[in-house]
């Protein structure tokens, strides 16, 4: 028998068999996604569900939101609808997914719209794809959808391309861990037609979204997009059936300080780690303990330490006292063996890079072998 030296062969341990069988007795998620609203997605759905029904396979709606499309509205005839949940929130009456009921109906087949929809304060969980992941638990089959946008890694791409901030946002290991990722894809000459004709939104709202984010420039940049996340998405999950070899694999550092940069430079770090199929860590150093630390700058470390959860990074923060930032940043990089490293463009002027030093240029004074990349 022949084995080669790059590949490791084992046994799996008895905590990896009790995760597999837990894996295979949760549902299943199927993913539609758009390159933006109206493409299709919920229409795609519910034909889908009618089409399971045909088949003899129970199926419900959890949530679906037709946006008052007649056509929508028409295919969500003849299926069963899960009462929605009223929660009461400021004084008023809000509808929302009923996690409770659906759960105790115990369908095969859920249908959920919105999948980055933000619950309202009361609900059992604060997103929608948390309530996903519970009724996923429950060996109840999902089938959801998103837009492009959404997804949390891609925001600052978005935000440039489209001059929009999208403020509901999904972490990427969802779709990731998605079992069917479907595309529903339309020109940009079809979705402004769709627009004008009153199908996406109302007449009120068009001469404003084919100014603003129906363009065909913002419209033909998300499809591209969309196109090549989803083909990143099928690949990942092909290589994920053969083994990787050793010693191959890129190790990037991501270091952030406490400024309006952190978040696009984790998101950044993320884009990377994830084309180079590489391990990703989060290093933030401070001169300050979490005691002295104001409620902002305490606050801001939370929100670093949940992005690097959701993109499977380890979050590092170092109180450095008398060490110097470049020395710091080359330490951790010797302690894990980074390859990478992903810093903001100085905030030093050009007269204290000459007084004081640069320090990209101390860290790769300090290193060997390490890639070093300038975020503006």
């Amino acid at each position: 028998m022949f084995v080669s030296d790059n590949f490791s062969f084992r046994r799996k341990t008895p905590e990896e068999i009790l995760q597999e069988i837990e894996r295979l007795n949760k549902g299943k998620l199927k993913l539609y996604i758009g390159s933006a609203p109206g493409v299709g997605k919920t229409y795609r759905m519910l034909l889908e569900a009618h089409d399971l029904r045909n088949e003899g396979i129970d199926v419900v709606i959890g949530f679906i939101e037709t946006h008052n499309r007649h056509e929508t509205e028409k295919l969500i005839q003849n299926l069963e609808i899960v009462p929605l949940k009223d929660i009461s929130y400021k004084g008023k009456i809000f509808k929302e997914l009923n996690l409770e009921k659906i759960i105790e109906r115990n369908p095969d087949v859920v249908i959920i719209d919105e999948l980055a929809h933000t619950n309202v304060p009361g609900s059992s969980n604060e997103k929608r794809y948390a309530d996903v992941q519970e009724i996923l638990t429950y060996g109840i089959n999902v089938i959801s959808a998103v837009n492009i946008q959404h997804l949390e890694s891609l925001h600052d791409i978005v935000q440039q391309i489209t001059g929009v901030q999208v403020r509901e946002r999904i972490p990427d290991f969802i779709l990731n861990s998605a079992h069917e990722v479907i595309l529903v894809d339309v020109t940009p000459e079809l979705l402004q037609k769709r627009l004008k004709e009153g199908k996406i939104y109302t007449a009120n709202k068009i001469d404003q979204a084919l100014q603003n984010f129906f363009t065909k420039w913002n419209l033909s940049a998300l499809r591209e997009l969309s196109l090549r996340e989803v083909a990143n998405d099928v690949d990942e999950k092909a290589e994920k059936e053969n083994f990787i070899p050793h010693g191959t694999s890129e190790k990037i550092l991501v270091c952030i300080q406490n400024d309006l940069n952190a978040e696009k430079l984790i998101r950044r770090g993320w884009r990377i780690a994830s084309r180079l199929k590489s391990a990703l860590y989060i290093f933030h150093g401070t001169y300050k303990s979490m005691d002295i630390m104001n409620s902002k700058e305490r606050k801001n470390i939370l929100v670093w330490e949940q992005l690097a959860l959701e993109f499977n990074a380890q979050f590092i923060v170092e109180e450095m006292t008398n060490k110097k930032i470049a020395k710091v940043i080359t330490d951790i990089s010797k302690k894990y063996n980074i390859t990478q490293i992903i810093l903001g463009q100085s905030a030093r002027s050009r007269f204290e890079e000459i007084t004081k030093g640069s320090i990209v240029n101390e860290i790769m004074r300090l290193t060997s072998g390490i890639d070093i990349h300038i975020v503006a």
